[in-house]
């Protein structure tokens, strides 16, 4: 059998970055964690956690995290048919992009959390790679724009996001006086989320038919996004469900007019019986009902 006190303590440690932090969450020195930690790592004989700033799980110590998830999810589940109180509330970890934080989502989590008392920790990536948390075993579920099958889950369309190349009036004025071309792609600075981001590459390649080699800033944020381009800094591609309200009040422009750009989102979630992950599924296409293209 597992020592669960340690994997709570190894899951602890991955999820608040310190031993110190870790302690306090739950309730123990710091001594105390680092001889769970230290005793379990002893018991497998592998590494689990990698000390530093901040301390970081191991690919092992990743899928035992991840066991610790579903153990407590189950449990809680079983819980109101023992008669038992709850000791804490349940945390979910799901991986969700920036974009859909920034839209949609919210309202279906705040639905879910509402409905259960349960708790969410997310993941932020981009929604190309976000299903790579499930694989791995860090999330219980995802928001992701991979429609493949992931062993042990479920997936689901949710719909389609929308997007719109934009940027500020002067921004447009000083460097597409005569459109997008080629010429005014390879000078104008473009903004990219991180490095696996190509929906502005995508949109010149679909829209255009040009390959985008022009100057980047690299902007790990939603807002940042929107705000750089308000700022005349940059063009980018921005979710249409916060950048047409400012398109129609001319602080946006489009750099080409009505040549949106849709990414199709799903939902995959792991095939654990848990109700909460049920109810959790059932919020996120509720909500994607209701503000994504379908």
């Amino acid at each position: 059998m597992l020592d669960y006190p340690a994997l709570a303590a190894v899951a602890c440690v991955a999820r608040e970055g310190s031993f110190e932090r870790a302690a306090e969450r739950l309730g123990i020195t710091p001594s105390a964690v680092s001889q769970r930690v230290r005793a379990l790592e002893e018991r497998l004989g592998s590494i689990l956690i990698v000390r530093g700033q901040p301390c970081v799980a191991t690919d092992l110590g990743h899928r035992l995290c991840a066991h610790v998830d579903q153990v407590q999810l189950l449990e809680a589940e079983l819980r109101p048919a023992l008669a038992l109180p709850m000791d804490a509330p349940v945390t979910l970890r799901i991986a969700v992009n920036s974009d859909s934080i920034a839209t949609w989502f919210p309202q279906a989590a705040a639905d879910f959390a509402r409905t259960t008392g349960y708790l969410l920790d997310f993941m932020i990536e981009d929604e190309e790679v976000t299903a790579n948390r499930l694989r791995s075993g860090e999330v219980l579920a995802a928001v992701s724009a991979d429609p493949g099958a992931v062993q042990g889950c479920k997936t689901v369309e949710l719909g389609s996001l929308e997007y719109q190349a934009c940027c500020s009036p002067d921004f447009a004025a000083r460097y597409f006086p005569d459109g997008v071309n080629e010429e005014s792609l390879s000078l104008a600075p473009c903004l990219r989320f991180e490095r696996r981001d190509g929906l502005q590459a995508r949109w010149a390649r679909e829209s255009h038919g040009l390959a985008l080699n022009g100057p980047m800033h690299w902007v790990p944020s939603t807002y940042g996004f929107l705000n750089f381009a308000l700022a005349g800094m940059a063009w980018g591609m921005h979710p249409a469900m916060i950048s047409r309200p400012l398109v129609e009040q001319g602080l946006l422009v489009e750099l080409t007019p009505d040549t949106p750009l849709r990414v199709k989102l799903y939902w995959t979630v792991t095939r654990l019986h848990a109700s909460a992950l049920k109810t959790l599924t059932d919020a996120v296409r509720r909500g994607a009902a209701e503000k994504l293209l379908q």
